[in-house]
């Protein structure tokens, strides 16, 4: 029996995460649930897996969790980073999945491996932002690092049984999102809910914006580069439109060996808390015979700027990976309260890039003085670009 801590409980991955723990309650347990703003929610789930303690944003969302559940008594209800920190340290705990949103994810993750719990990781900005600093820790503290992100978990799943030494490069595949066959002019008019209509994944907001301009993409890229000890010059890109492989490993003899699979969470959620074992679900088989063709591309780096944007913050590294970051989760957060346009978001992400000299990342510390930075300057260039809209 396993205890588990999920950090964005409400979120998507949460949610699906959820699902994975109650169709195996003889081997997981909620010990603790972590969440946002989403209090009708959150209510549900502690009335149905009895957390003992949770933790909301911020002191005023705690007081709204109690007067939606007044008989919730046997949860202690934390709020913000600390509270967070303080679900991540509880004793009960073995497995923390990080699934919060954005750099918000980064302290109670680093935390959660501090504290000698195993972790299961949905959330990429954490390696982005302080990759080599997780690793670090994690080796130290003797704690597994275990991704739940589709790509990587179909990456740590064509590694096992093989040599890194033997690993030639990772091949990692991106659907394209919903803007694939656009032009320039075409994605000039794409409004918010025209990219939140992704063709194969049901996810949140913010990842499904970064899915559309492959921003997601350069994300998973730098994570591979630290979750699995290769080069950026080891990690190849291509769009697959029909999201059934979900990355490859290929070996220095010419073999490549890939995860396929039905476009669903669930998966490689569950593997992530059962490795080695790989657990039943209720989802539909694959069935390659009805899907025809499976096809794959070169991505258009002069059209999806953001991914040309993400590798080129990676060849430069130190703190410029989390500028990068900051500067798009403001781009994002704008064009969804449409205060700029699709194409303006790699366009603030660069001016932003522009602006900052980088330096080695040393500590936790200085990562959030990065991001810090990338925010307020992504901010004050938005207000200048506005005002000359």
């Amino acid at each position: 029996m396993k205890n588990i801590t999920l950090l964005g409980s409400t979120g998507s991955i949460g949610v699906n995460a959820l699902k994975v723990i109650k169709m195996h309650p003889d081997q997981f347990r909620v010990a603790a649930l972590g969440a946002g703003r989403n209090m009708e929610l959150l209510a549900t789930q502690i009335q149905h897996f009895h957390p003992s303690a949770v933790a909301v944003q911020d002191e005023e969302t705690a007081h709204q969790l109690r007067r939606i559940s007044p008989n919730m008594k046997s949860s202690e209800i934390f709020w913000g980073t600390k509270g967070f920190i303080e679900l991540c340290a509880l004793q009960e705990t073995d497995t923390v999945i990080s699934a919060m949103m954005g750099a918000a994810g980064l302290v109670p993750t680093f935390e959660a491996i501090r504290a000698g719990k195993n972790v299961a990781l949905a959330n990429k900005e954490t390696m982005v932002m302080a990759g080599e600093l997780v690793m670090a820790e994690a080796k130290k503290q003797g704690v597994s690092l275990l991704p739940i992100d589709s790509e990587h978990s179909a990456i740590f799943q064509s590694l096992q049984g093989h040599s890194n030494e033997d690993v030639k490069r990772i091949i990692l595949t991106a659907s394209g999102g919903p803007f694939r066959n656009f032009s320039l002019q075409q994605m000039a008019k794409v409004t918010p809910e025209d990219a939140l209509n992704h063709p194969n994944w049901l996810m949140g907001a913010k990842i499904t914006i970064d899915s559309s301009t492959l921003m997601n993409k350069g994300l998973e890229a730098i994570e591979a580069k630290w979750l699995f000890n290769v080069r950026m010059d080891q990690i190849k890109i291509l769009v697959h439109p029909q999201s059934i492989v979900h990355s490859m490993v290929e070996y220095l003899d010419g073999s490549t060996i890939a995860q396929l699979g039905v476009p669903d969470m669930m998966i490689p959620i569950a593997y992530a808390l059962s490795y080695p074992r790989h657990l039943e679900n209720d989802l539909p088989p694959l069935d390659l015979g009805s899907l025809g063709t499976l096809s794959f591309e070169e991505p258009e780096l002069d059209k999806f700027k953001c991914l040309s944007l993400a590798l080129k913050a990676a060849s430069t590294g130190g703190t410029m990976p989390t500028v990068l970051n900051a500067a798009n989760e403001i781009a994002v957060s704008a064009f969804l309260s449409k205060k700029i346009g699709f194409l303006a978001i790699p366009d603030l992400i660069e001016r932003t890039m522009d602006n900052h000299t980088p330096s080695p990342t040393r500590d936790i510390e200085q990562v959030m003085d990065a991001d810090a930075w990338g925010r307020k300057t992504a901010k004050a260039l938005l207000n200048e670009m506005q005002i000359f809209q």
